[in-house]
């Protein structure tokens, strides 16, 4: 594994930032990594043990006594495009973002670090609370494997949004199991959104999209959501941002690759 040039308040000078929104942030290059890991390998993880002992203190120090916790997961989250996106969407909403790999996990630290900094050194005082928080306070990511522990990190119904962009395709028929949207682990999505709550996945593999489609629409707990709807509903800005602001996202646009959408609604079983 390739070393990683940290980021501080003062590397400007050393050419390992780059400039977004008025702000200095990490360079990737410095957080060289394999585009992809594998879910079933012992990655030497810390996971609390339920959800209650999971610590949000450290990963929104704002927050903390507030008794607030994350509504949106981005289940493999990359680079952290779309929790950037949504965190001043959303500012009263907590957004977490998963990640296994460890370079790449602590290139989105450093770089909501970075946001956090300069966007309390920049704002003016204001009478409201999410304000004075500001607009990068209420989004962390955690190194974690969603597909083995993600009960583990969230309550029963405690999500209204899940996001699934262009997972790892696992292309290989023995590989499947490895996808990240499987009949079991539906199941553990079912069980931690609540009533309404979406389920947002995107993909440049037509074959992965289908599977993705098929998956969720045989399951009993979901049904799917045409694109139309959500935005009549008011839900564009977040359809706007998983199709646009994900680097695997920006790589589909640079190539004129098209990219395949599907949302699905989680039902209230009680109306069974």
């Amino acid at each position: 594994m390739g070393k990683r040039k940290r980021m501080t308040t003062s590397f400007a000078n050393e050419g390992s930032a780059t400039v977004y929104e008025g702000c200095l942030l990490p360079q990737k290059r410095f957080y060289r990594q394999r585009a992809h890991a594998n879910p079933f390998s012992d990655h030497y993880l810390e996971y609390p043990p339920e959800p209650s002992s999971f610590d949000l203190s450290k990963l929104y120090p704002a927050y903390h006594g507030s008794g607030s916790v994350p509504e949106f997961v981005d289940i493999g989250c990359g680079f952290g495009g779309l929790l950037v996106a949504l965190a001043p969407l959303f500012p009263d909403t907590l957004v977490l973002g998963m990640e296994i790999r460890v370079q790449v996990t602590k290139y989105v630290q450093d770089r909501i670090t970075a946001l956090r900094l300069t966007e309390r050194s920049a704002r003016s005082s204001s009478p409201t609370d999410s304000a004075c928080r500001g607009s990068y306070q209420n989004v962390a990511v955690t190194r974690a494997n969603a597909m083995k522990f993600l009960p583990n990190y969230v309550q029963k119904g405690q999500l209204s949004k899940l996001f699934f962009l262009f997972p790892d395709p696992h292309f290989k028929a023995r590989k499947h199991k490895a996808r990240i949207i499987s009949p079991t682990l539906l199941a553990e999505y079912a069980y931690v959104l609540r009533p309404g709550g979406i389920v947002y996945t995107i993909t440049d593999v037509k074959d992965l999209h289908d599977w993705m489609s098929d998956h969720l629409a045989s399951f009993p707990l979901f049904e799917q959501v045409e694109e139309e709807e959500l935005r009549r509903d008011g839900h564009g800005p977040v359809l706007d941002a998983v199709r646009t602001t994900t680097e695997e996202g920006k790589k589909v646009e640079r190539n004129n690759g098209e990219k395949w959408l599907a949302c699905f609604r989680r039902i209230d079983n009680t109306r069974f």
